[in-house]
């Protein structure tokens, strides 16, 4: 319908008749067993990070002064969307993995509707608050059709091998945010190459990913002096609390960011500040931590050019062009795959 956003009923998606389990319990559960009762090092995923709260906490980090990452990215779309659009050449339908709230790329998808008479966009994010998010931030594009997706990736890209019937559209994947540098460079791989799997010829990447810089501009972009961070990474507590019963308390831990200068990444913890024993009747389980022991929440690779072109060349993808910002902070990519 003009002038207003259309979500579609999953099954349009192609997506499995199983209900996918992002976000259950039992998803919740079993990541909790496997990174806190099992792992040598306690750790655990980061897409736990998003329930309702910490979607909204990640928004409220977006506009901090010390997060650049997202200004920077925006900063590059707004001056090159259409350069971008011209490299990806049309007729486009967009496919964004961990979309968020879709507050950047609706400066592509206005440049896109300028450009074709209907825009198809394909959200997919782990978190349903997210998906509410991005409604509201495209409400209004004339035009647009909006079929979001939730689900985890690579595991659940399955909807990506099916295509409509749409005389040939093809498709831009948008893979923004630097959120391939949450990934350790084998699970970036493994996930470029399942996006490759999944592409036809004429479809394109889009990528966009943090520069290595110095540790007193990163640092504080994941340590705010207004603690938003913080509390997002102890929100995570509060999740377990109220969805496996657990009974951790989110004061007797801190949050901890250090750079890793070997590794080329910034590394996100909470710490333990003292011996306890914390339940999880939902596992049956009791878990101790020590003084000072540290659960693994994310890690963010800072990549140069370089290495950027040298991931995407592995994983089966060609660089065709690439931007960035005039201090060379960020970049963002378009790569097709090679056949």
């Amino acid at each position: 319908m003009s002038g207003s956003l259309v979500t579609a009923q999953p099954r349009l998606l192609g997506r499995p008749r199983r209900e996918i389990p992002v976000g259950t319990t039992d998803a919740v559960a079993e990541a909790v067993r496997r990174g806190l009762l099992h792992a040598r090092r306690k750790q655990l995923p980061p897409w736990l990070l998003y329930d309702e709260e910490g979607s909204a906490l990640f928004e409220d980090i977006t506009r901090l002064p010390e997060y650049y990452l997202t200004r920077t990215e925006r900063e590059i779309l707004t001056r090159n969307a259409d350069a971008i659009l011209d490299a990806a050449g049309p007729p486009l339908e967009v496919v964004e993995l961990g979309a968020g709230s879709a507050s950047k790329t609706r400066l592509l998808l206005e440049a896109l509707l300028l450009r074709q008479p209907r825009v198809r966009y394909v959200p997919v994010d782990v978190s349903r608050a997210a998906h509410a998010q991005a409604r509201a931030q495209l409400r209004g594009l004339p035009r647009l059709e909006v079929r979001p997706v939730a689900g985890r990736y690579p595991e659940e890209l399955g909807f990506l091998r099916l295509r409509m019937d749409d005389g040939g559209v093809r498709r831009l994947i948008l893979f923004m945010g630097s959120n391939i540098g949450n990934l350790d460079l084998p699970s970036a791989h493994r996930l470029l190459v399942a996006v490759r799997r999944c592409l036809a010829p004429g479809d394109s990447l889009l990528i966009g990913a943090d520069r290595r810089k110095s540790p007193r501009l990163l640092v504080p972009a994941y340590d705010d002096s207004a603690g938003v961070t913080a509390r997002f990474s102890l929100n995570l507590l509060v999740r377990l609390n109220r969805e496996l019963g657990a009974t951790f308390d989110p004061a007797r831990f801190r949050h901890v960011v250090r750079w890793n200068a070997r590794r080329s990444r910034i590394e996100i913890f909470l710490e333990s500040s003292r011996a306890q024993r914390i339940a999880v009747p939902a596992l049956g389980a009791e878990i101790d931590f020590a003084a000072g022991e540290r659960i693994h929440l994310e890690s963010s690779y800072k990549l140069t050019a370089a290495a950027m072109n040298r991931l995407l060349a592995r994983a089966g993808f060609e660089t065709q062009e690439a931007w960035t910002d005039v201090r060379r902070w960020f970049g963002v990519t378009l790569a097709r795959p090679v056949r």
